[in-house]
């Protein structure tokens, strides 16, 4: 009896404490864990550089020891303030059920779709929120409804499977030419602009282009304004592919200048997996469909052109968390560091024989990631082998990437717990697969 008891009191004080802890979903601050040094001041080399504020940025991260991951373009792991909030907001929504999902999700969420519009420079009406820049892209691809039979579509190597398939799919749809060309290489933003010209002055039927703001296969950036101008003036729509961006290259969504843009919140702003939100320019939308008529929204309602049924609360209530801790680092804070971590491997393995860097060193037209591969070693086969090398030899995490047009790549992709010593490690390892001498 003693012990039942004992039990029992037990069980009422953590019940009483996980009570206390998630009552009020929004009330915690949104970053209020850690502290963070003063941000460092100065030209964006002493910021990226500054050891003592990027140390204590890694300190918010719990990342395993067992390997070095250079994987990072997957997804964001989140800083530890945000995960210990994606928790409490877990157990919140699990503890009161249906209770809160029925009464105050909705503000809520309205209160999450404000910040991210806010962040983005966005209206309110312009945001939807998605899973993700896969369905916030596909909605719009596959939405856009001032195609007709007879008309062009665009893309390129470059741009990401998933959406070049809801590309090709436009054609049983709409019954529109899809037209696919290759982003020249070795890459820069003339070679590029020249190349969409081109294709531009070839496909004079083109009416929607679909446009890579950052390659999740070379992690190449687009002259994005500069395309969507050269469209615009020839009566081409352009939607953007802002997935890896975000987060990763300081901007707003008015810089891109185009009309339908569709983005990521858990890679490089590091919120929880599943997470993201289209942007349709306020007076653009009756461009694109309702999603499968959906009837919860007014047609006026951006909200209408996503339907996905329940969501992960959690996952959406922890989004300010992960923006607030994005904006306390700052974005051109971020941009710099990763670029500096770019350049420190990539200046270090240019001259090693064989190898060939895929993204340019050019100002602008790169920020975190940047693929590699070795001459004549352009198969799969071929670049498995030697991310199986990297990973099983060195402990170092890499990706292989497809649909390159001459041949496959390897991925390396750093992030803000990155420290200069892993990519010596990354450096010395491509050494010996490379068969180069240094020092």
């Amino acid at each position: 009896m003693q012990l039942i008891k004992t039990i029992s009191v037990g069980r009422r004080l953590v019940l009483k404490g996980l009570a206390a802890s998630v009552m009020a979903p929004l009330a915690a601050p949104a970053f209020a864990a850690e502290s963070l040094p003063a941000q460092p001041t100065g030209s964006a080399t002493a910021v990226a550089t500054d050891k003592s504020y990027w140390a204590a940025v890694k300190g918010l991260y719990a990342v395993t020891p067992e390997i070095v991951n250079f994987e990072n373009g997957y997804w964001g792991i989140m800083a530890e303030p945000v995960r210990r909030e994606f928790i409490r907001q877990s157990d919140m929504v699990n503890y009161q059920n249906t209770y809160y999902a029925r009464l105050r999700a909705g503000a809520d969420f309205e209160a999450v779709r404000t910040k991210v519009a806010e962040a983005v420079g966005a209206a309110l009406e312009e945001i939807a929120l998605t899973r993700g820049a896969t369905e916030a892209l596909q909605l719009l691809i596959d939405g856009y409804n001032r195609l007709k039979p007879g008309d062009a579509v665009l893309y390129v190597d470059l741009d990401y499977d998933s959406m070049q398939y809801a590309m090709n799919a436009l054609k049983a749809r709409r019954g529109v030419d899809v037209v696919k060309f290759d982003v020249p290489e070795p890459a820069t933003r003339q070679t590029v602009l020249d190349a969409y010209a081109r294709a531009i002055e070839a496909n004079p039927k083109t009416r929607l282009l679909l446009l890579t703001h950052v390659s999740h296969r070379t992690g190449f950036v687009m002259p994005v304004a500069e395309i969507a101008r050269m469209a615009k003036a020839k009566g081409i729509d352009t939607i953007v592919d802002a997935a890896h961006s975000w987060g990763q290259i300081d901007f707003r969504v008015s810089e891109l200048e185009a009309d339908f843009v569709g983005f990521n919140l858990h890679k490089w702003i590091g919120a929880p997996l599943g997470v993201g939100f289209l942007y349709i320019r306020k007076d653009r939308l009756a461009a694109i469909d309702r999603d499968m008529g959906d009837e919860d929204f007014p047609d006026s309602d951006i909200r209408s052109r996503v339907h996905t049924g329940t969501v992960n609360f959690a996952t959406v209530l922890t989004v300010p968390t992960a923006l607030a801790l994005h904006q306390e680092i700052g974005a051109a804070a971020k941009q710099a560091r990763l670029r500096h971590l770019r350049d420190y491997w990539v200046s270090r393995v240019r001259g090693f024989r064989d190898i060939e860097i895929l993204t340019p060193d050019e100002a602008g037209s790169y920020g975190a990631i940047t693929s590699f591969r070795l001459a004549g070693k352009t198969s799969k086969a071929d670049n498995e082998a030697i991310v199986a090398k990297l990973r099983d030899s060195y402990r170092i995490m890499t990706v292989r990437r497809a649909g390159v047009a001459r041949g496959q790549c390897i991925r390396v992709t750093p992030a803000l717990f990155t420290d200069e010593a892993d990519l010596d490690r990354l450096v010395e390892a491509l050494a010996v697969v490379t068969g180069t001498k240094t020092g």
